[in-house]
């Protein structure tokens, strides 16, 4: 039997099993060069982001670093400056008290204390300190702390009536609540 008579198909080529597979073999080696090109970008990027990631975490953590030593210094040079001016205080008593040791009259006293009490109140108030208003305000248990209730027919219910101990605080932050009486009803 000759070839051309046995093949049904006459003008088609007949591809062998061992074409086909050297045919996907060499499509495959063709992709291979993408699928390298397109894992390098991968490698890549992959690198790019891991360095910006380790610099970011880098000036994290020295911006923390950078923040706890200015946080130390303000509160090192912030205490310095009270201290300071604290000091001038110190001095005005030491020289009060020489003063007293010669001395009978009370009126002198009375003006040395008063003069150096008022310097203390000024010094701490240019610090940020302020009093905390008691006496006839409205008991509130963020600024007050209350001690006494006393009934009273003459002041409202909730009102502070007496200031045992002064309360203070910086900006917002109490430092000291006053210690009060409040009136309840009578």
């Amino acid at each position: 039997m000759s070839e051309k008579n046995s093949n049904p198909f006459k003008n088609e080529e007949i591809i062998t099993d061992e074409e086909t597979q050297n045919q996907e073999d060499s499509e495959n080696l063709s992709e291979e060069p993408s699928q390298q090109d397109s894992k390098d970008k991968l490698q890549e990027e992959y690198d790019k982001l891991n360095q910006q990631y380790i610099r970011l975490a880098a000036d994290f953590e020295n911006y923390r670093k950078r923040q706890a030593q200015e946080r130390e210094a303000l509160i090192k040079y912030g205490t310095e400056s009270a201290l300071t001016n604290l000091l001038e205080i110190l001095d005005n008593f030491e020289r009060g008290k020489k003063a007293l040791e010669n001395t009978d009259d009370v009126e002198k006293v009375k003006e040395s204390f008063n003069l150096i009490h008022k310097q203390v109140f000024d010094t701490l108030t240019k610090l940020g300190l302020e009093e905390i208003k008691a006496v006839g305000e409205e008991f509130d248990p963020n600024f007050h702390e209350a001690v006494m209730q006393t009934p009273s027919e003459e002041h409202p219910e909730n009102i502070v009536i007496a200031e045992l101990q002064k309360g203070y605080k910086v900006g917002d932050k109490v430092i000291r609540p006053t210690m009060v009486n409040v009136a309840t009803k009578g």
